[in-house]
């Protein structure tokens, strides 16, 4: 196997086994998709594969966040499926419930046993559409629910970034097994890796526990259908492209922030630093009318985005060349 990483922050050795060790059950089969890649803005999809496989070597330490997820996901189904018995009965569960419950049960023993209380835990699935096929791992269903596991920043989780693609992958795993997936709402458990309990006493909004559950409502199988369909028609329309041809990611995909508004009491051209910030044009020109008796000026500074430091894509991508020369994207 040919070395994919470079230990250039020096990671101790029995750090960097683990992150240098990957599990994923990738497929390398160019007419399957996954349902996390239909997620993706079609630019970085498409540029992504346009990226020699082995176009230098990955930083080790960047695989960080990664393993940690992966980890944190290992050891909720290695609990489930090795300690569910002893976890329910210390948590106070009733035996009579205990001993229902099936670790990823066949059809045959549902059929035959409609007493069982069924959880799935991280299985394939897939469906074809056209020369396409759709596939899928969800991380747990129980009682009919699809829910996911979320590590993430608190403020991923406060300023919902991913909130849209959340409901689209959830709708998605329904559609690829509507029987196994029976609600129409999905659970997101949000695992911070950043909670601070001093941030939580001093602000409301802030998680006021280093977890979260959120409840999202599916799109119809008709809606993430048509959804999926329009996808691919655009990765094909779009696969042999010049990149300048690719249709730019909107603010959503980049994680772009709110912009702020700055109100400067002596102008901008003598003020080094506003007088003050706001959140709004209105609160903005609202100041200045009355602190300021209608002098000053005020300017909006468009939001900063964030995830082009995480796209395989961002060696070849001229969108990110626009954003870092404008100042919207920190290098």
């Amino acid at each position: 196997m040919p070395q994919r990483y470079h230990n250039a922050s020096e990671v101790p050795l029995a750090l960097a086994v683990f992150l240098a060790s990957d599990y994923y059950d990738y497929n390398d089969d160019p007419n399957v998709i996954s349902t996390t890649t239909l997620l993706k803005p079609t630019r970085q999809i498409i540029l992504a594969k346009r990226i020699p496989k082995n176009n230098g070597l990955e930083d080790l330490v960047g695989k960080m966040s990664n393993r940690i997820g992966a980890a944190v996901h290992d050891g909720i189904e290695r609990a489930w499926v090795t300690n569910y018995h002893i976890a329910l009965d210390s948590l106070g569960y009733p035996k009579s419930v205990i001993n229902r419950i099936r670790i990823n049960p066949s059809n045959v023993a549902l059929i035959e046993d409609p007493k069982i209380i069924p959880i799935y835990l991280e299985q394939r699935m897939e469906k074809k559409i056209g020369k396409w096929t759709i596939t899928g791992k969800f991380d747990f269903i129980g009682e009919g629910r699809v829910q996911d596991f979320k590590t993430t920043k608190v403020w991923s989780y406060m300023n919902q970034v991913n909130a849209d693609k959340q409901i689209l992958q959830g709708s998605i795993y329904r559609w690829l097994d509507p029987v196994k997936i029976k609600r129409d709402q999905m659970d997101i458990h949000h695992i911070f890796t950043d909670w601070k309990v001093s941030d939580a006493r001093a602000n409301p909004k802030y998680p006021q526990k280093p977890f979260q559950k959120q409840m999202f409502t599916l799109k119809s199988l008709k809606e993430t259908e048509q959804y999926i369909i329009q996808k691919i028609a655009e990765i094909e329309k779009y696969s042999n492209a010049q990149e300048a041809d690719l249709p730019f990611c909107d603010d959503e995909a980049l994680w772009r922030s709110a912009p702020q508004f700055k109100y400067y009491s002596k102008g901008i051209a003598v003020a080094k630093r506003a007088t003050k910030v706001f959140d709004t044009m209105h609160d903005a020109i609202k100041h200045r009318a009355v602190e300021g008796k209608g002098l000053g000026e005020i300017k909006e500074f468009p939001g900063m985005v964030k995830a082009c430091g995480y796209c395989p894509g961002f060696a070849l991508c001229s969108q990110k060349d626009i954003l870092i020369a404008s100042g919207q994207l920190a290098t």
